[in-house]
């Protein structure tokens, strides 16, 4: 039998291996559980024991989607609107009623998704279109980018709105590389790049040395950009980068290392600075093959479902804590009407948890 790997950590370049599989991974389909704490919020830190609430149970508040991604809360009506990238649609989950209704479809294969700080919905459409479309508060949808340098876009990936108004967005190829989450298409970009839209509308290329670089999210003050590599050598890593007043972004240093079979996606940051990150297994293979049946074949390292949730990180990329779901988790999002209830977009299904942490935006 494998044994469940152990998790270890470094302050700066917190490098973390596949978790907190050391306790029981959640079962699928759901069953919520009946007693407090709820043994799906792990400490793994003491500094992590006050963002939990004692009587709070994790809730799925949505089910049967295809691939769930990009969450975003939108306080003025107490929804939650989040992608099912397959099924090409946005969809719409309400507080007040616990009801869900599709919100948009088709929606290009809507991937990631913000509100701006006018209340409006930021849409990265990453296949088809493949651009970065705003819904106005009339419906109207308006194009703030869709191309690069007279060259069509890959696939915009997740999306951030900063205090200044301006839009930071990911570009790696997810959504042109097959038929799953969109439809297959040639790549005319170079780079997958991180890119800014600026309240002129000019579009620049900020981090162009990442491959597919996916979530992203800046710091409280905003001070921080921080930015997964999803193919990061030798694993999925998070970069850190200072903001420049004229937004250049420079220092560029490795926060974060999913060692072993961790993945990360997407993640957001609350307002102590930690970073909430969507967690799972990558289906990474042994590096050697195993004998079985008298056939050498490849196997999966430990067990994916051990690592499937949401690992917290301090500022320096220690592991604070993390929470099981019984599905891999892609993104994630602060919500609720006091801004602490963790919304978590999981594969097929939406689980919600209340915190005793709030989201920094």
């Amino acid at each position: 039998m494998i044994s469940r790997r152990n998790l270890v950590a470094g302050i700066g370049a917190g490098m973390a291996s596949a978790a907190a599989g050391r306790a029981m991974a959640q079962s699928f389909p759901f069953k919520p559980n009946q007693r407090y704490p709820d043994p799906a919020v792990e400490i793994l830190d003491p500094g992590f024991a006050k963002y939990r609430l004692y009587s709070s149970t994790l809730e799925q508040v949505a089910t049967g989607m295809r691939w769930a991604e990009g969450p975003a809360y939108f306080p003025e009506g107490g929804y939650l609107l989040f992608s099912d990238i397959p099924n090409n649609r946005i969809m719409k989950y309400s507080e007040k009623d616990g009801s869900l209704s599709v919100f948009r479809s088709p929606a290009n294969f809507a991937n990631g998704n913000t509100r701006d700080r006018q209340g409006r919905l930021v849409t990265c459409e990453h296949s088809v279109t493949r651009r970065i479309t705003r819904t106005e508060k009339n419906g109207k949808i308006t194009v703030l980018a869709d191309s690069f340098e007279g060259k069509r876009l890959n696939a915009p990936n997740d999306i951030v709105v900063k205090s200044d108004d301006t839009i930071w967005f990911t570009d790696p190829v997810f959504g042109i590389a097959g038929e799953w989450e969109g439809f297959k298409a040639k790549r005319e970009q170079d780079n997958t790049n991180v890119f800014r839209i600026g309240t002129d509308g000019k579009l620049t290329a900020v981090i162009t040395d990442l491959v597919n670089p996916n979530g992203l999210a800046f710091s409280p003050d905003e001070k921080k950009l921080y930015v997964v590599e999803w193919k990061g050598t030798p694993n999925r890593s998070i970069w850190s980068y200072d903001v420049n007043s004229d937004g250049s972004v420079g220092n560029k240093t490795k926060l974060i290392d999913a060692a072993d079979q961790g993945s990360l996606d997407g993640f957001r940051v609350d307002r102590d600075g930690n970073l909430w990150c969507g967690w799972g297994s990558n289906g990474a293979l042994q590096s050697e093959p195993v004998e079985t049946g008298g056939h050498r074949v490849y196997q999966l390292k430990g067990k994916p479902e051990d690592v499937d949730g949401v690992m917290v990180f301090s500022p320096q990329g220690k592991p604070l804590g993390f929470i099981r779901l019984p599905e891999r988790c892609e993104n994630l999002t602060f919500g609720g009407p006091k801004n602490n209830r963790l919304y978590m977009a999981s594969c097929h299904s939406i689980y919600a948890l209340y915190v005793e942490a709030h989201g920094a935006t």
